[in-house]
């Protein structure tokens, strides 16, 4: 199975979209399992309960530093990758993509976890 559709198997799994997403950079990131659950823990239903960031683009920002830090600020690069999830997903905001003032799902969980996910591997 590849990163991308184990992330979504971590999400129906137990693990938030954050979570999932963080988790399926585990081994490469060479950080435990259950670090990575928790750091991702309060992403769920993206920042702030839905009024924020999506909890899996929170993730892949979380990931593009863990994987590209390298002492100076990635301001370009995160906004690239947040740039690209935008235009994949329709929006960043967990509200919008699920629809919750307009009742018109904009993007699934299981689709923002894998744009999440493809965009950090193509970072």
């Amino acid at each position: 199975m590849d990163r991308v559709e184990h992330a979504v198997e971590l999400k129906h799994n137990g693990h938030n979209c954050c979570q999932a997403v963080l988790a399926a950079f585990a081994e490469e990131l060479e950080l435990p399992a259950d670090t990575l659950k928790s750091l991702g823990v309060a992403f769920g239903s993206g920042m702030g309960g839905m009024d924020g960031t999506c909890g899996a683009l929170c993730g892949a920002e979380m990931v593009l530093g863990l994987l590209h830090y390298e002492g100076k600020p990635m301001h370009a690069r995160a906004k690239a990758l947040h740039e690209a999830f935008r235009e994949k997903s329709g929006a960043t905001i967990c509200r919008e993509l699920k629809g919750a003032d307009t009742g018109t799902v904009l993007c699934s969980c299981d689709d923002c976890v894998r744009h999440a996910v493809q965009l950090v591997e193509k970072a």
